[in-house]
């Protein structure tokens, strides 16, 4: 039997074969077949997951709600030290210094990234600012965010502050970042489905054990992580009911 694994599309794409590396090595280490399918947008990815097409997942917070209630996953581990937080940023020609100097009818670039969106979206109440007032424009990635704003096409962006960091040099220095998340608790992660929920236990220790050695440590190094950490179901229906709280 093939397993499905596959990684939330809001991933850095400097990461790409970071994560084809890490399925080669987890079908060794588990003696399990396991392809590895990458899908380019939220749209495809959760289709997949409603025709039970998924059996193993790096999920994004937003979607490990309807995963672990709606479709039987639990949750595995999480990259130590990363939580998921939202940058918005404009144009460093723009002359907007904080989220109070943007004003209603701006157009604002995103992704379809449902808990940056959120995140995004509460910083910028702080400026009276919601969906009603603002003009939203969807990017498939967020080089793409960062394209609008260089173009000026939009005047202001949501990213992942993780793929921010990841912009180059020459990109970041054309923007400026207006304010950045800091909640936290809110993080991806690793999810088994229903198919290999009794091995939950064998294959989260096998991932905690890869920072132990040199040659496991630089698949990690090549998704940018340090090491995995555990994630329990309390921890999961924490952040859960976190973002449930959020977004309200």
């Amino acid at each position: 039997m093939t397993y499905q694994f596959t990684v939330s599309p809001d991933f850095s794409p400097d990461h790409l074969s970071g994560w084809y590396i890490f399925n080669t090595w987890l079908q060794k280490q588990t003696n399990e077949a396991i392809h590895l399918e990458m899908y380019s947008n939220f749209q495809s990815q959760r289709l997949a997951i409603q025709k039970g097409q998924v059996d193993l997942i790096y999920a994004n917070p937003f979607d490990a709600s309807m995963l672990v209630r709606e479709f039987g996953f639990v949750s595995l581990v999480k990259a130590e030290g990363i939580s998921d937080e939202a940058i918005i940023a404009v144009n460093a020609q723009s002359n907007a210094q904080d989220v109070s100097d943007l004003l209603p009818g701006i157009r604002l670039a995103i992704t379809e990234d449902p808990d940056v969106h959120m995140m995004g979206m509460i910083m910028l109440e702080s400026a009276d600012l919601n969906t009603e007032n603002i003009h939203t424009q969807i990017s498939d990635t967020y080089v793409i965010v960062a394209k609008q704003l260089l173009q000026n096409n939009a005047d202001a962006g949501i990213f992942l502050a993780e793929a921010y960091d990841d912009l180059s040099n020459m990109i970041k220095k054309q923007l400026r970042v207006l304010v950045r998340s800091q909640i936290s608790v809110i993080h991806h992660s690793l999810m088994l489905g229903p198919k290999l929920a009794g091995r939950r236990q064998e294959i989260s220790e096998l991932l905690q054990r890869m920072s132990q050695t040199e040659s496991s440590q630089g698949i990690l190094d090549s998704l940018g992580f340090r090491s995995w950490v555990a994630v329990d179901d309390e921890q999961m229906e924490f952040m859960i009911d976190l973002m449930d709280t959020l977004a309200v």
